[in-house]
């Protein structure tokens, strides 16, 4: 089921004419951390849809006030939430993602729901099997307690500095956690964690899917939540599909790249992408 705010942007979309770019946020933030992503694509045409993953509060400080909501919410239906939203849609989008986000739009590509894909420091699928030292000490303070499984997770500010805020002022670290970091679920880490050990996993992409349309993925060189390497490692399996496959690395960015001050510059690396496989208007 979509919610009021998804189904006014598919309605809007479908009511227009620029091609739908669908946003698709990770854990530990909201639909509204793509509001400068959405208003930029839109300036160049396109119609913006961010994606609620289900349950989502529609504010920051909703979702601090009821952390519960968030409990429990696993990746298969995540994505299943994602292809509602694309299926509401009367034309083939554009799909972008970050983090789990860009697990998800990994996800819709391989079910040949979208356009054109990017995916931004995107979380692994089962086959991606590089975990470098700095993606296991983010994720272990959620890992440690199985009990995490199906509670929601807020990160503390030193936690957040480490694993999004690394390559970011203090100052800019302190802004970020203050006004867009929410609880997330901690099932979905634990699926990741044993995802190259379950066939049955829902991190699954199918990477040789002829309708998988072209694929960018964008890696933060300083990222330690998930490092280029991991990054990497996915674009190799891509590289199987017929379609175009591209990787490029943003240096000294951290795992916050698409909501810290320097944003802009990864927009528009997407922009430049999908524009060439998309039309806006």
């Amino acid at each position: 089921m979509l919610s009021q705010r998804e189904t006014q942007q598919v309605e809007a979309a479908n009511a227009g004419a620029g091609t739908p770019v669908v946003f698709i946020h990770g854990l530990w933030l909201l639909a509204g951390s793509w509001d400068p992503w959405g208003e930029l694509f839109a300036q160049s045409g396109y119609a913006p849809v961010a994606v609620d993953w289900p349950d989502d509060p529609p504010t920051v400080e909703q979702a601090r006030a009821h952390p519960e909501v968030f409990a429990g919410k696993t990746v298969g239906q995540v994505a299943d939430h994602v292809s509602e939203v694309i299926a509401a849609l009367t034309a083939k989008p554009v799909v972008v993602g970050h983090s789990f986000g860009g697990l998800f739009a990994q996800i819709a590509a391989g079910r040949g729901e979208s356009l054109a894909s990017v995916a931004i420091d995107p979380a692994p699928f089962r086959g991606v099997l590089p975990l470098p030292i700095s993606a296991l000490r983010t994720v272990m303070p959620v890992l440690a307690n199985p009990l995490n499984r199906s509670r929601a997770i807020s990160l503390t500010f030193s936690q957040f500095r480490y694993g999004w805020a690394n390559a970011l002022s203090e100052g800019e670290a302190h802004e970020l956690h203050e006004t867009l970091h929410v609880p997330g679920p901690g099932a979905p880490l634990f699926q990741a964690a044993v995802a190259n050990f379950n066939p049955w996993t829902e991190l699954k992409v199918d990477t040789r899917n002829p309708e998988r349309g072209p694929l960018l993925l964008i890696s933060g060189g300083a990222d330690h939540t998930v490092p280029h390497a991991m990054t990497k490692a996915a674009f190799d399996k891509q590289q199987r599909n017929l379609g175009p496959t591209e990787l490029t690395e943003v240096p000294n960015r951290g795992h916050s790249l698409t909501i810290d001050s320097g944003w802009m510059d990864v927009a528009e690396r997407a922009l430049e992408f999908v524009s060439r496989f998309s039309s806006s208007s």
